[in-house]
């Protein structure tokens, strides 16, 4: 028994060793593979490219911003900080300098979006953004403001955002029905709510209308004192103003 018990205790003791000794041996794995953030600011892209590779990390170029304090075309800041403690291969993201302002805001404002885009980029500057909003005294597609303004000293990003007119969605009413009113009445109503009157027909007749108005021949077209029995579009239906509305009468 004490053999068995010993043989227990001895076989618990390696099962611990090896435990911890797993636990040892993938913690150092783990922070092996961890490297410190190089330093960057200052640096020409290429110097960043070979500190950063050295230390079997990337980088991206993810903005560029005017500044009068680093020289064109230097790194001014980074992220992960330098120092911090990152995975092999990690990516680190840095913004470059574009030095001092040296290019004049345009003034775009009464120009198409178009012609704002081409004059905004002819100056090596780019469009950040396009919003569009609706004005019933402006004509569509013309720039009614821009960010930053023209002549502007304190840029920080080469874009400027453009706000722009834009054409303004036509009236829509519910159709209303028709239906068993008289012709007349109905054109007079769309003419004075400003739609048109498109096809008129004859409602072709069924069982005893057929033999009615085979022997009235007059009942085969239509007359402002005709009655609306189906019209298009149908009631209920959305509708633009200056749509063309058809009936069907007898």
């Amino acid at each position: 028994m004490r053999t068995i018990l010993r043989y227990a205790t001895l076989a618990l003791v390696l099962l611990i060793v090896a435990m911890v000794s797993a636990l040892t041996a993938m913690r150092l794995a783990i922070h092996g593979q961890e490297v410190a953030v190089p330093s960057l600011v200052g640096l020409s892209p290429t110097e960043a490219e070979k500190a950063v590779n050295a230390s079997g990390l990337q980088m991206t170029i993810e903005r560029q911003y005017y500044s009068p304090q680093v020289a064109e075309g230097r790194i001014m800041s980074q992220l992960p900080l330098p120092g911090t403690k990152v995975r092999h291969g990690w990516q680190v993201r840095v913004a470059q300098s574009l030095g001092p302002i040296r290019v004049t805001i345009p003034d775009v404002t009464g120009e198409s979006e178009r012609a704002a885009e081409v004059n905004i980029r002819r100056r090596g500057l780019d469009v950040a953004s396009v919003a569009q909003v609706t004005t019933a005294s402006i004509p569509a597609d013309q720039v009614l403001a821009q960010s930053p303004a023209a002549n502007a000293g304190q840029i920080v990003t080469p874009k400027i955002s453009l706000l722009v007119t834009a054409a303004a969605e036509p009236e829509t009413f519910v159709m209303p029905s028709f239906a068993g009113q008289l012709l007349g009445t109905a054109s007079q109503t769309l003419q004075d709510s400003g739609f048109k009157l498109g096809n008129v027909s004859v409602a072709p007749p069924t069982g005893d209308q057929a033999a009615a108005s085979a022997a009235d021949a007059s009942g085969s077209e239509p007359s402002p004192a005709s009655i609306i029995v189906l019209q298009s579009p149908a009631a209920g239906q959305k509708v633009a103003s200056g749509t063309t509305v058809s009936f069907q009468v007898r």
